[in-house]
């Protein structure tokens, strides 16, 4: 399946994009992560947290094929 993948903040300056559209024949968060970190290798090295339909996820979450977004730490305030 076709899914769209967002970057945001220090995510996208490592992936240099703040979008894409990526062929994807997994099942959960965690086999698009590989993907994704073979594809971005310094991806490994950051820390954030993947969001599915703005709702973030656990790695072991189903990929439906919804957006996904991945979101570098919040700042609090």
């Amino acid at each position: 399946m076709q899914i769209s993948i967002k970057y945001f903040g220090q995510i996208a300056e490592v992936t240099q994009v703040n979008e894409e559209l990526i062929e994807f024949l997994g099942d959960d968060v965690s086999e698009l992560l590989k993907v994704l970190y073979s594809k971005y290798e310094n991806l490994k090295h950051k820390d954030f947290q993947v969001a599915q339909n703005q709702e973030l996820v656990s790695g072991n979450t189903e990929i439906t094929g919804a957006d996904i977004a991945l979101l570098p730490p919040f700042a609090g305030g």
